[in-house]
């Protein structure tokens, strides 16, 4: 290669490499130069609806974007317009199920994350299965759940759905919702008899719900498996919504009166202090 080329070469190499590294560095130091306000703040009023099925009022969402209203409102409409928003009849906001399914499962890991090493605890505490349901719209599932080695134990398998009527964990969890919510989640699993010792009947249910909402623990005993027994607790915000329940689940034979006292402590303990860690996480992240 010529002195001549090579310099040429040079040249351009030193022309390129600038543009190069300040776009690296716009992306890594200084990547805010970049966003587009318009888009980023849509994104600040997704972002600020809870991840429960709220809905919100012009003014609350101003309050917590700290949008100015006139372009807040021009947003909300073309959010409505492309179906990232409802407006409802009494003038107030929500999300559609395609955005609050998928935040719904966002939710879900980051609370099995920070639960399981609280459910571990609490299983090798007592040497039985300790497990964590979580709501997913109208039916609850089977989250996580760490089982004992007996060799006679209850057993759990993630991702089941759990009956709102009979098990521990969705009592606990279908007692604390609005009546509507409830109502709905019974149609959906229906109210069937798993053993003799099942409610069936939806007025002495309710009743059941009443009480567990005011003791805020709830027990299964034989009312799913037959010599089973179960205690769960709710999981539950800030604000008291509850989304999720955790329970030890045993052999009714290995469950006298003290030690079933002693679990239910540690039961409504542990959901908690689950509590507590996911409201950290959520106000730190």
């Amino acid at each position: 290669m010529s002195d001549g080329l090579a310099l040429q070469e040079g040249v351009l190499r030193r022309r390129r490499k600038p543009k190069r590294e300040k776009a690296l560095r716009g992306r890594a130091g200084r990547g805010k130069l970049y966003l587009v306000k318009a888009l980023s703040r849509a994104l600040d009023v997704l972002d600020c609806f809870p991840e429960d099925k709220a809905r919100l009022s012009l003014r609350e969402i101003a309050d917590r974007t700290a949008a100015p209203e006139s372009s807040l409102y021009r947003i909300l409409m073309t959010l409505e317009h492309r179906g990232y928003v409802r407006l409802r009849p009494d003038g107030t906001y929500e999300q559609p199920e395609r955005l609050l399914v998928g935040r719904l499962y966002e939710r879900a890991e980051r609370l099995r994350e920070l639960a399981r090493p609280h459910l571990t605890r609490l299983a090798a505490r007592f040497d039985e299965t300790a497990s964590l349901a979580y709501l997913f719209s109208d039916v609850i599932r089977v989250l996580d759940t760490v089982e004992t080695f007996h060799e006679i134990r209850m057993t759990n398998t993630v991702g089941r759905v759990l009956p709102p009527h009979c098990s521990s964990l969705g009592k606990a969890i279908t007692a604390f919702q609005t009546s509507d919510q409830m109502q709905r989640m019974l149609e959906v699993y229906g109210l069937f008899k798993r053993t003799e010792k099942t409610i069936t009947d939806r007025a002495i249910l309710l009743e059941e719900y009443e009480k567990i909402a005011k003791q805020g623990v709830a027990y299964d005993r034989e009312e799913t498996v037959v010599g089973g027994f179960c205690v769960g607790a709710p999981v539950a915000t800030l604000g008291g919504h509850v989304f999720a329940a955790v329970s030890v689940s045993a052999p009714l034979a290995r469950m006298a009166p003290r030690r079933q006292a002693e679990v239910e402590r540690a039961v409504v303990e542990t959901a908690q202090l689950i509590a507590r860690d996911f409201r950290k996480s959520r106000s730190s992240g």
